[in-house]
């Protein structure tokens, strides 16, 4: 039998490929750029989960001729000069310390890469190219601590569909969750510690996640469980009691109604009422971005100091953090030995 073409080389030795897949992020922090990339991410039914039908007028006919300026505008606020886009430059730290991290412990054929949803480098040509050159077994870690149908299952929806154009399908393993995960919480609490240790406690610690639509939680949607399980086991940690911080969901789109209650306006009643002192953290962000960047450490900042606040401490994302990378580690050894099993 002839064959005009092949989906791999079976002379290769196969190998194990780890991405770390974020969100994404434009190209740019120009309109134009901008405009792609929410074409993709605005585009996506898991994201927005209204009829194609009804969604796609308003998307392009209202949404994209408007919006990419304006956001363009908060991009370029936060964009690093040598960098680039932060939530890219910071993810692709994470698998650069990641692979080091792994080679010291022993693991040397394993290969790791950043990978976005949305943008580049795409999540889908990164498959592809790792395929081609014969790896088959490949891990995919998606940087959303808390599983949402708007976020990690779009990963498998993207994973899925390309395996789907395989006929030697790749032994593909995602990560579907680590909430609760043992290293990330510790990594949290290392995070909060050395900020206090520098700062001093503040009167509240408002944790902030990305929000969702209050149906998707209706319809079966697991994430605000989870972030309220992080949130409880982050508090337990610090030795905090339900006086001593808030969990508030950030990022509100459109006019429906999101998870309750909303940071910024939770923000400015804490000013109102007195509350002088706040930290702001975002577990649900592993590395900084334009919606921990700009929306909670100017815009959310510049609200709870207008309202009568005297000082907005934000703690910063994971990062590069040594033990966030030691928890990317310890996670990605617990999905390969299943694999040696």
């Amino acid at each position: 039998m002839t064959s005009t073409s092949t989906d791999h080389d079976t002379t290769q030795t196969p190998g194990i490929g780890v991405i770390l897949c974020n969100l994404g992020t434009p190209s740019a922090p120009e309109p134009a750029a901008v405009k792609r990339y929410l074409a993709e991410f605005l585009g996506d039914p898991r994201v927005v989960e209204i009829p194609a039908l009804i969604w796609k007028p308003i998307l392009h006919g209202l949404i994209l001729p408007r919006r990419p300026k304006e956001s363009a505008q908060k991009y370029q606020q936060v964009w690093l000069e040598d960098g680039g886009s932060p939530l890219l430059y910071h993810t692709e730290q994470q698998a650069l310390l990641l692979r080091g991290w792994l080679g010291e412990a022993g693991i040397r054929n394993v290969q790791v890469a950043a990978g976005m949803r949305y943008g580049e480098p795409g999540l889908k040509s990164l498959l592809e190219r790792w395929y081609q050159s014969g790896l088959r077994r490949i891990l995919i870690v998606p940087l959303y601590p808390q599983y949402s149908a708007t976020t990690t299952a779009s990963v498998y929806d993207v994973a899925y569909a390309w395996a789907a154009s395989k006929r030697d399908i790749p032994d593909l393993r995602i990560v579907n969750q680590y909430a609760e995960f043992d290293g990330y919480i510790a990594a949290l609490e290392e995070t909060v510690r050395k900020h206090w240790s520098s700062h001093g406690r503040p009167e509240q610690l408002v944790v902030s996640y990305h929000g969702i639509p209050a149906r998707n939680v209706q319809l079966g949607d697991p994430y605000q469980s989870q972030c309220l399980a992080t949130s409880k086991r982050l508090a337990e940690r610090l030795g905090l009691n339900e006086s001593q911080y808030r969990v508030t969901f950030q990022s509100r789109f459109g006019k429906a109604r999101w998870l309750e209650p909303y940071t910024q306006p939770t923000l400015e009643q804490l000013a109102q009422s007195g509350t002088k002192v706040v930290d702001v953290i975002c577990p649900g962000f592993p590395a900084d971005c334009l919606e921990t960047l700009e929306e909670i450490n100017m815009e959310v900042r510049e609200a709870f100091l207008h309202h009568g606040g005297q000082e907005f401490r934000y703690i910063p994302c994971l990062n590069e953090q040594p033990r966030w990378i030691s928890a990317l580690r310890d996670l990605v050894q617990q999905n390969l030995r299943a694999w040696e099993r």
